[in-house]
């Protein structure tokens, strides 16, 4: 259940950095609206992470949530903001994944 929460709580990230992307690319009500978004989002992932924390230790908790964020974001990047995709960046990406996973394993 608090792994479940972790990751819906790194989606939430993922949520509140598109957003801003979003914000930036757009002005008035629309920026409004994105930067609303943002609000949101971060709450409820802040929220989420705190609740995981409650069970999961807070080194992983974190570490989880920021992998899933980041890489989130990164794969974000480069579908809807036409960030360069490289063989370096891709590589560090999944190394990234990985470590997410890691620590899910080896975590009681």
């Amino acid at each position: 259940m608090h792994w479940t929460l972790l990751i819906i709580a790194g989606l939430f990230e993922v949520g509140f950095a598109f957003c801003l992307g979003k914000a930036k690319l757009v002005t008035g009500t629309t920026q409004f609206l994105w930067l609303t978004g943002f609000i949101i989002c971060l709450s409820i992932s802040m929220l989420l992470l705190y609740k995981a924390i409650q069970v999961i230790p807070i080194g992983t908790a974190y570490g989880v949530w920021t992998g899933i964020g980041a890489a989130g974001t990164v794969i974000i990047g480069l579908l809807f903001f036409k960030e360069p995709m490289s063989f370096w960046r891709l590589f560090f990406l999944f190394t990234l994944i990985a470590s997410v996973v890691g620590l899910k394993v080896v975590t009681n």
